[in-house]
């Protein structure tokens, strides 16, 4: 078990001043077969209209699935201008994705699909993260007209809900979500060209995805129904989907950061990654741990893993090289480091 300031140590940076109040989002949109497109909305957050750089903003990674045909875009800066360089991300995307001809196998609901801000920095507080959304939110159905948000986490005040609860309030696991139904928090009701974008605040999450080489979605989802955190025995901060993937199946999840230390029935094999947020400890769900139990429970059916993908970073990865691409001035990183993530 970590000790509390091990907890509230991010890592050892040559710069400390410069991630204090550095935040990360990593903007979900609904398209990921057409690349250039994902890569002019990533170069919107770090551009203006004249071209010129917005300076401390970076784009980290660039993930594209093309079954899902969903890309997410690590966008880092301090939490004063992350706002102006995810809208004018957002203002992109939804000027060049229509849902009405969106095609994928992963649930979604908007051409923005998630905008979700997690603090990097101990100076960034749980306030700061659900005004800097808020003020998203509010600013996206400002500028583009016709869209509308609902919130999550911090910035669904003061109810503070989580992002499954959200999604299944909304119906976004539904094949096909009724828009007609659905009562945003912000803006009009929702249009089937941009439809609903959810927006929000909370600790790092990290996604998590491993792949069993089998085409059956029942095995899945079962596998899928044991790891969820809802279920008894299940792994904390763990949400999950089983999904059709590249002729198999994919065990895709969202690994949310917990406050405290790991359980004490799952704390054994490799630490669980910590860092601290206004002075309180937070951990997560190692993906070895995930991988693991994936593997075991696949196994017992005669089914191995086929490999594990992280969408993007842990938190302390995305921290460590924020600083290091602010610090040097890379604000196309994800062309520097390809080599790091998929």
């Amino acid at each position: 078990m970590n000790s509390a300031s091990d907890y509230c140590c991010w890592t050892n940076m040559a710069s400390p001043s410069l991630g204090r109040r550095l935040v990360a989002c990593l903007l979900n949109v609904s398209e990921a077969r057409r690349k250039d497109l994902v890569e002019t909305v990533a170069k919107a957050a770090l551009y203006n209209t004249e071209g010129v750089r917005r300076e401390g903003t970076a784009v980290l990674n660039i993930f594209n699935d093309h079954d899902y045909n969903r890309s997410v875009v690590t966008i880092v800066a301090s939490i004063d201008s992350v706002g102006e360089a995810v809208l004018s991300a957002c203002e992109k995307a939804c000027g060049l994705i229509d849902m009405r001809a969106h095609m994928g196998v992963h649930p979604c609901m908007g051409a923005v699909d998630l905008i979700p801000i997690y603090p990097l920095g101990e100076e960034v507080g749980v306030e700061d993260c659900a005004k800097a959304a808020q003020a998203v939110a509010q600013g996206l159905t400002e500028r583009v007209q016709g869209t509308s948000a609902f919130l999550f986490g911090w910035a669904d005040s003061p109810l503070q809900r989580g992002l499954a609860q959200r999604r299944k309030e909304m119906g976004w696991f539904k094949k096909t979500p009724d828009l007609q139904a659905i009562r945003p928090d912000v803006g009009p009701p929702p249009q089937k060209r941009f439809g609903l974008t959810g927006v929000g605040a909370s600790p790092y999450v990290m996604n998590c995805n491993v792949t069993i080489d089998t085409q059956d979605i029942a095995m899945g989802r079962s596998i899928a129904t044991a790891i969820r955190e809802s279920t008894p025995g299940g792994l904390p901060g763990v949400q999950v989907l089983a999904l059709p993937h590249e002729g198999a199946v994919e065990i895709a999840c969202n690994v949310e950061s917990v406050k405290g230390g790991p359980p004490s029935h799952t704390a054994a094999g490799e630490p669980w990654p910590s860092f601290c947020i206004s002075g309180q400890p937070y951990c997560h769900a190692p993906a070895s741990l995930i991988t693991g139990r994936v593997a075991e429970l696949a196994g017992r059916q005669g089914v191995r893993t086929k490999g594990t993908a992280l969408v993007g970073f842990t938190p302390l990865e995305c921290r460590g090289l924020a600083e290091l691409a602010l610090t040097q001035g890379i604000a196309e990183f994800w062309k520097e480091q390809r080599r790091i993530r998929m």
